[in-house]
């Protein structure tokens, strides 16, 4: 069995310059270990960045790469503008089936559907025009603001949301879309 070491590697400067501190792991503040973070890389696997400590605020994800501007990529990517990482989230490979219920409202209430694949647009496929809640079963998915895969985003891992908005979910004004997250990191 092939096995490799998830990694990523924060800088404080642009540029892969200054302090840096690599990690292969959760970490709830990255601020501990470097005074800011203004690029970083990834050299194995995927991960979520938070602007806040303790896996809150606004997410991207990363995947292997290079991020030597991470304030302008987040701009490039319609995100909302991030002036600091301060926390990340490892994202483990996951191989099998995808499963995930969604609901239209808080605590498993309304209109209920199963994904099991990517969604471009709620609306569109299920006339649905937010998620509120929602039960991942099999699989770490990514939901989006926007459709099309666009927007702010989040990620959910296997477990029970009762309140997305609760959860980090404040600065997003609706699910509109959600996203396998695939091997291919």
């Amino acid at each position: 069995m092939f096995f490799f070491l998830l990694q990523i590697i924060f800088y404080e400067d642009r540029n892969f310059q200054g302090r840096s501190y690599e990690c292969s792991s959760d970490c709830s503040d990255i601020h501990m270990h470097v005074n800011r973070c203004n690029s970083c890389r990834v050299d194995n696997g995927c991960f979520m960045v938070y602007d806040r400590p303790n896996f809150m605020g606004n997410q991207v994800f990363l995947r292997r790469g290079e991020y030597s501007d991470f304030q302008r990529m987040g701009s490039m990517m319609g995100m909302t503008m991030m002036d600091n990482i301060r926390s990340c989230r490892m994202i483990p490979m996951h191989r099998g089936q995808f499963r995930m219920r969604i609901y239209e409202r808080e605590n498993f209430v309304g209109q209920m559907h199963e994904l099991m694949d990517d969604c471009e647009s709620l609306q569109d496929r299920y006339s649905m025009s937010d998620c509120q809640s929602c039960n991942v079963m099999d699989g770490h998915w990514l939901m989006f603001e926007q459709s099309n895969f666009r927007g702010r985003m989040m990620y959910v891992r296997p477990g029970e949301y009762r309140n997305l908005r609760e959860m980090g979910m404040s600065n997003m004004s609706r699910i509109s879309s959600i996203r396998r997250i695939m091997d291919m990191c």
